[in-house]
């Protein structure tokens, strides 16, 4: 069975930077495309970022520039570099597996920047 758990989410003040993981079992991780979605309160889940097997990137606009997704497929894990965080960056940060046609879901990290 496939899981997914995401670690690294927390407090931070605005400016400040955070880095997300997600460590995958039960699948072949390299040859997954690994996406970073959030949800505010109130709000849609939105995409963030992705990263394909091969490491090619895909980002949202309001995250570019900011976020850099990466894999460490000897690791089994993903990761999301955040920086120079924003108050609007605030929400449940969940990391997405997708292998062809079928997609798992971690359960989600608080990331919260404030002052």
């Amino acid at each position: 069975q496939v899981q997914l758990v995401e670690s690294g989410g927390g407090l931070v003040q605005p400016g400040g930077s955070l880095r997300l993981s997600c460590a995958a079992s039960g699948t072949i991780f390299r040859l997954s495309t690994m996406g970073w979605y959030r949800q505010a309160p109130e709000k849609q889940r939105e995409l963030v970022a992705t990263i394909g097997s091969g490491g090619a990137t895909n980002y949202a606009d309001s995250v570019k520039d900011r976020f850099t997704p990466s894999r460490h497929n000897a690791k089994n894990t993903a990761y999301l570099q955040m920086n120079t965080l924003k108050p609007e960056d605030t929400a449940v940060y969940y990391c997405n597996g997708l292998w062809g046609a079928t997609d798992y879901w971690g359960q989600g990290t608080q990331v919260t920047v404030s002052s």
